[in-house]
């Protein structure tokens, strides 16, 4: 694909028809005092590597600030999808200070890749594909979906609502997210490569990714395929600022907040995913507001996104403000 043919299609993402809403832009900054609760397990996962937070922050700062070919690939990904490159900066040091470890060399993600790509791993649970499980009668309402990210957005809501936790036709379900359950064989909760990104995450995605930056549909069926994808460092950055760009449109179309000024709310909602539905229940919350004669409710940053924000000067002396 042509950067000229690129770089239209990523103009047509950001054209939208009027909304009936008015927009309200979300200043930079975070809205709490002080830092959301840590949960256990990045206190867990950062104890396993007898590590801080705050040695694992320095370690993914330094990474960015002095690897030329690692920002150079940011800013590129971030023209391609019109956001700004700190709102990628801010993805990576939120996973690589409370998840994993920032690694040395990006080569050895390009090695990883490889072997997944080989690796012969599928998505399933109990033996069951997850293709066979979303051909299930319960899914039928997401077939008439627009969109791989609506799609997957309306599975999940499937499974969360009829699924998770029970008994279905003699087969338990855990009481676990829908990509902790069919879409990460090796470890439930892990998530890949130099973006730390969800199989699930990637494929709802994939025909923004294809469109924009010209790779390859990526399909449920060819796990391989998936995890290739997502461990290239070079494709992982396209596949974030597709995440990201896609947050941002969702709660500008559908909540009413441009949150593009904001990285520590993008790198919230890059931790906890699911942007539609969050989108729609703070809709929904702030119209219950109104109605009860309150301001509205802006979007906050979570423990994830409320350092990115804190940090923000710091970063900016590598990605400086556009």
């Amino acid at each position: 694909m042509s950067r000229f043919l690129a770089a239209v299609l990523a103009g047509f993402l950001l054209v939208h028809p009027a909304q009936a809403q008015s927009v309200v832009t979300v200043p930079p900054g975070n809205r709490n005092a002080t830092q959301p609760t840590i949960p256990s397990f990045s206190y867990t996962r950062t104890a396993a590597t007898g590590g801080n937070f705050d040695a694992k922050y320095k370690k993914i700062r330094e990474l960015l600030a002095t690897n030329r070919d690692l920002q150079t690939k940011i800013r590129s990904a971030a023209k391609l999808y019109g956001i700004d490159p700190i709102h990628i900066a801010g993805a990576l040091v939120g996973e690589h200070t409370f998840n994993v470890d920032a690694l040395d060399r990006l080569q050895t993600y390009y090695v990883k890749a490889m072997s997944y790509l080989n690796s012969g791993i599928d998505f399933s649970y109990k033996g069951e594909s997850v293709e066979s499980f979303v051909a299930r009668p319960e899914f039928e309402r997401c077939k008439s979906a627009r969109g791989d990210e609506a799609l997957w957005s309306c599975r999940e809501q499937v499974f969360e609502q009829s699924f998770r936790g029970k008994t279905v036709d003699g087969r338990s379900y855990p009481d676990n997210r829908f990509g902790a359950v069919f879409f990460q064989p090796y470890y439930a909760g892990q998530t890949f490569g130099l973006g730390q990104i969800n199989p699930m995450t990637a494929l709802a995605v994939s025909d923004i990714v294809h469109r924009v930056s010209g790779y390859p549909d990526i399909d449920m069926g060819q796990a391989g395929e998936v995890y290739a994808a997502i461990m290239d460092p070079d494709k992982s950055l396209h596949y974030m600022a597709a995440v990201i760009r896609s947050s941002i449109d969702k709660y500008r179309d559908i909540a009413g907040f441009d949150i593009s000024k904001n990285p520590g709310v993008t790198a919230t909602l890059y931790n906890v995913g699911d942007p539609i539905t969050r989108a729609r229940r703070l809709k929904a919350e702030n119209i219950r507001r109104k109605s009860n004669g309150q301001a509205p409710r802006m979007p906050e940053e979570n423990y994830y996104g409320w350092l990115v924000n804190e940090k923000l000067d710091d970063l900016r002396k590598i990605f400086p403000a556009p």
